[in-house]
């Protein structure tokens, strides 16, 4: 049976794409820092197995490869999804608010990625899918930090798809668009939301399945000649200027 690691997995999209792995047949853990969430997910959902870790701290990487290995005995899918969110205007953007972004989306992926390539390579070679964001890809204000992290991760997606071939792991990323998961909606205005969907072309919020299902894609073998790609997972916003609302409204005249 194959095995998968979800980080950042108790909530939200992570535990999204563990429930369509699990619904899927694998064996999944997920590792969150969140002691608390990643228990209230272990109750919530059956045949999880929980690791309680932060993907920024060597140390407990070197945990998580022990504990999987005890677990499972393998390796087939990982998901690099823990993530801070930190948005700021620059100049009010500290070195250390840069650091802490820093150190968990992009310090997290490499560290994970680079203990668990023996384990991901064992059996023939398994499958890495990065989370980045659409902030990786387009530049908005606020996201200095957020964005830059998302499109250095953009490139090690593409170091390590280039690199881990050569041992059969495909890397792959997943960049998401506005998703509606709980704490965007608690912090989005109605201005905001109202904004998005005017930017979007399918004129909604993602839905965290849509997300996972992508996700869970280029962990399967329907995936397995993909690999150094970045799939944009965003209604259309990536491919959208400025426009879409005078369109609708002309639209909706006819």
């Amino acid at each position: 049976m194959k095995a998968a690691l979800v980080t950042g997995g108790a909530r939200g999209i992570g535990l999204a794409t563990a429930k369509g792995l699990l619904a899927e047949g694998w064996q999944v853990a997920i590792l969150d820092r969140d002691s608390e969430a990643l228990e209230a997910a272990g109750k919530e959902v059956a045949g999880l197995t929980l690791i309680n870790a932060d993907v920024s701290r060597p140390e407990d990487v070197e945990r998580a490869v022990a504990e999987i290995t005890a677990a499972f005995g393998r390796l087939d899918g990982l998901v690099n999804n823990a993530g801070v969110a930190d948005f700021g205007p620059i100049r009010e953007t500290t070195f250390e608010r840069w650091r802490r972004v820093m150190e968990t989306n992009l310090d997290g992926p490499f560290l994970m990625t680079q203990a668990f390539t023996d384990l991901l390579a064992a059996d023939g070679g398994g499958a890495v899918v990065n989370i980045t964001s659409i902030s990786g890809l387009r530049a908005s204000t606020l996201r200095v930090a957020y964005g830059t992290s998302k499109a250095a991760l953009a490139q090690l997606t593409l170091q390590q798809a280039a690199e881990l071939g050569e041992i059969g792991i495909r890397v792959n990323a997943v960049a998401p668009g506005p998703v509606a998961t709980k704490l965007a909606m608690a912090v989005h205005s109605p201005e905001i939301i109202a904004a998005y969907h005017d930017a979007l072309p399918l004129n909604r919020y993602g839905k965290e399945e849509e997300i996972a299902a992508a996700i869970n894609f280029l962990l399967s073998e329907k995936a397995s000649f993909i690999t150094g790609q970045v799939l944009a997972a965003d209604g259309g916003f990536e491919a959208t200027g400025i426009g879409l609302p005078a369109l609708r409204a002309d639209a909706a005249k006819d």
